[in-house]
Formats: structure tokens, sequence, C-alpha cells
């Protein structure tokens, strides 16, 4: 491979792509791969961190996509919190906007994921409870700054003397839809409504459900089927839910249903603590409108051994102005450039704290 890398840089192929990264970034190792982007691990030698450099697969081959890279990268770069995946780095090795194609994001690695760690133990309640907690903690701050969706980005920093801990969905999103099905809202799977951020709340009743229960809660084969999993258990929609749908083949659709009665969650985890029922209760409603909050989740008794109020913290404001913008390729181009010209790293880059049990 010839080396005619920007200086400082040099370049490896990874899954016939080819990267070019700085040196600082060695030996490159793909860690997960999808529709939009490649995700390598990596060991930043000036720091002695853990990285995840994530490749976004041609970004400026159309403006939607290009829209979507400067999106990810301004979300990535506003998030500065314990419990939020968040920005070390960024960086391209195009020398001018003439010539700029891609650009690379470094994020600390997580070395494992929650999904993982179910499968290899039961959780106890005192983790679950701290985990649950610090879930809500970080979406309460991603809440706060009006961005919905992004369950993935829960970091939950070492609390069950493990090196790193991440939510189910990091590593999923890089590998599809099939298992991300199981924890996605009912509006999401028929798209009947407007959904607001109350999506990542029914995420988080269903992977706390997972934890207490050892197995998924909704294990549908197929989005229709998924629906009728859910609402085995949730009952079918009210006649005043049904009205709100804003599609109505939706509810069409819900009124050709069976009618189910709504189960006791408590009668179907009779070991479980009520304390626990009620979160999964106040969670894993249909109607959005219903479900908590995650400000509201956080207060419930469930948490309160683990609560300290004044680090619930929210974002400072995210500037949307362009989240609905029509603008040309080039000029989402431009704004990428920009904004990845002018990141500043910091020595250590603005990695999570550590806190135990």
């Amino acid at each position: 491979m010839t080396n005619r890398s920007r200086p400082g840089y040099y370049r490896q192929e990874v899954n016939k792509t080819v990267w070019e990264v700085p040196e600082r970034y060695r030996d490159l190792r793909q860690v997960g791969t999808g529709a939009y982007g490649t995700v390598c691990y990596s060991m930043d030698r000036r720091t002695g961190s853990k990285v995840a450099i994530k490749k976004l697969h041609r970004p400026f081959q159309s403006e939607l996509f290009a829209k979507r890279a400067y999106r990810e990268l301004r979300l990535l770069k506003h998030m500065k919190h314990d419990n939020v995946i968040g920005l070390v780095d960024v960086f391209t090795a195009d020398l001018s906007f003439d010539r700029f194609q891609d650009f690379y994001l470094v994020m600390p690695f997580m070395g494992t994921d929650l999904g993982k760690l179910m499968k290899t133990q039961r959780l106890t309640e005192d983790k679950i409870q701290y985990l649950v907690y610090q879930i809500l903690r970080g979406l309460k701050y991603i809440h706060s700054a009006g961005i919905i969706h992004r369950v993935s980005c829960i970091y939950l920093p070492k609390p069950l003397h493990i090196t790193d801990l991440i939510m189910h969905f990091y590593s999923l999103e890089m590998t599809g839809y099939v298992v991300t099905r199981w924890y996605r809202a009912p509006e999401v799977i028929l798209n009947w409504m407007h959904y607001t951020q109350t999506v990542d709340i029914w995420s988080v009743g269903c992977i706390m459900a997972e934890m207490l229960m050892g197995k998924p809660l909704f294990k549908g084969n197929d989005h229709l089927d998924q629906l009728t999993e859910i609402m085995k258990i949730t009952g079918t929609p009210t006649q005043e839910f049904i009205s709100k749908l804003q599609s109505q083949d939706a509810k069409n659709y819900i009124l050709r249903l069976p009618k189910l009665k709504k189960k006791d969650l408590q009668a179907l985890m009779p070991d479980v603590n009520p304390q626990a029922i009620t979160v999964l209760e106040s969670m894993l409603l249909l109607d959005p409108d219903s479900r908590v909050t995650a400000t509201e989740g956080l207060a419930l008794p469930y948490f309160a051994v683990f609560r300290e109020p004044e680090e619930e913290t929210e974002a400072l404001p995210y500037d949307h102005t362009l989240d609905n913008v029509e603008l040309s390729l080039d000029q989402w181009k431009r704004h990428a450039f920009n904004e990845v010209l002018n990141f500043k790293t910091t020595p250590q880059g603005p990695v999570p704290k550590e806190t135990s049990l």
C-alpha cells in the first residue's frame, strides 16, 4: 500500500476499506459494522486510553447522509456527562475542504455491554437499582438538551467490577435491527404517531425487565409479532389512546386485533420487589404521554438508596437551528468540516469518571 498519507498519519486496510488515521491510534481492530459506518478499537498511545474510532460510510454521498453525519458529530460533541458517551477526538486526513471526503469520530471504548453481562450472570437487586438509576441519569441529561432516541449513548461507569460497561444498544446498533426490535417502543414499531422522549423510557423499561427476569420481556419475530407480544402484557389500547393515533391505517389495524386484557406484572414476576414493578408499570405504558419522564423516574422510591439529586444534572442548551433546515450537500459538508477543524481535544479527553458499588 502506498504511504502518501498526511504527515503524522498512517494507512491501514480495514474490511476492504482504507483508514487513514493519526499515528497515536495504532493497530486498528474492527469491532462493529453497519449501514452507516464501521467501528474499530485502538489504544491511544498519547493517553494510554482504549478508544473506539468510527468511520462513517461515505458521509457525503447525499444531502441526507451529510446532514446525518454533521448531526451525529454535533450531538457527540455536545455530550459532557459521566453517563453519556462523548467525543474524545475527531479528525480527518483530508488537508483541504476540496479534498474532504471522510472524518473519524473517537469515543471511549466500552469493553463489554449489558447484553453480554446478563448472559454471564444474574444481576442482584442492588446492581439493577444502580444500573437503571445510572441509565435514567444519562437520559435526563440527554433529554434536557431536547434530544430523543439516544439510548445508545448511555454509559454506565464501572459499577460491577468489570472494566467498562455500556447499555445494550451501542454495540447492537452496529449489527442491525433484528435484536433491537425487542426494545423498541410500540409507536416506533408501527410509526403510528409523532414520538417523544419517552420512546427511550420504554427501552429502559424493557432492559430493566430483562435484568429482573433474566430474559427479554418482548421477543417478537417481526414487527407485527413484536406488537402482539407487547399487547399480551399491556393489553390492547383504549379507545382514548386509539383516538390519538395520527395514522388511520394504525387505527384500523388496532381495532381489528383480538381484545387482550392487561396482565399484572407482579403476577408475571412474583419474586420481584413491588417497588421495581412500580417502576416497570410507569415505563411500559402504550400511551407515550402516560410514561414517566427520566426526571420523574429518578425520584421513584426504588432508586432512593443510590439517589444523589445534585448529581442528576442537565445539559447546556443544544442549538437545534439546523435540524430542520434544508441545505445543499456542499453546505452540510462545509458545516461538518468546520466542526472537525474547531474541535478542541483535552490531554485525557472527556472520559467519564469511575464509580463503584
